[in-house]
């Protein structure tokens, strides 16, 4: 029983957050820094983050964790490229300087937000939040149906059948930061198809 709960704890870590891709082209236009109610603001002005809880008080304390969540993860993906300092008063892009920049794996803030469990829902319940909020980012970048076969999309991702779901999703943001239309070089058809690729192979 508690190897199954493990499990379920540890597949709420893994999971991958929608909002990161629009949270970080936030992050990389407001050279100046963000607060986390600003940025939670725009998403919102922007039609990605819908009202998550009838009570006004767990729809804020929703909000504020789906950011956070991203944020933390926002922050171990892009080292070595940059630094995401993740403070709710101050988030910002530097450049990276490994002497001086380093996760703390014992964080308990960072502990608490990327574990899903926190979110206050089940597994079941966590796993349609994220399905809904995919299917948002999936019409907000223009992916309306997914056309290609399992095979040709992890060919895309330039991995064999044999590829783990964590080799996936590995390729997947590795791509996604790369061609996001909103990054410097990105390309918006490339990224379109690294999302319907995802969007069919992701669990």
């Amino acid at each position: 029983m508690t190897g199954s709960k493990d499990c379920q704890v540890q597949s709420h870590r893994q999971a991958d957050n929608p909002l990161l891709w629009s949270v970080l082209h936030l992050i990389e236009n407001n050279v100046d820094g963000l607060k986390i109610h600003t940025l939670a603001s725009q998403l919102t002005d922007a039609g990605l983050i819908p009202s998550l809880d009838e009570s006004p008080e767990k729809d804020l304390f929703k909000r504020n964790f789906l950011l956070m969540n991203a944020l933390y993860q926002l922050q171990e993906l892009l080292i070595p490229e940059k630094w995401l300092q993740v403070e709710a008063m101050d988030i910002q892009l530097f450049s990276y300087r490994s002497a001086e920049h380093a996760i703390d794996k014992n964080n308990p803030l960072r502990e608490y937000y990327l574990d899903w469990s926190r979110y206050e829902a089940d597994t079941g319940e966590v796993k349609r939040l994220l399905e809904d909020f995919w299917q948002r980012y999936k019409h907000f970048v223009g992916v309306s149906s997914v056309t290609m076969s399992r095979s040709v999309a992890l060919k895309c991702f330039e991995l064999n059948e044999w590829a783990t779901q964590k080799e996936i999703r590995q390729a997947w943001r590795k791509l996604a930061l790369k061609w996001h239309p909103d990054r410097e070089g990105g390309d918006a058809e490339k990224f379109r198809r690294y999302c319907e690729a995802w969007s069919l192979l992701k669990e």
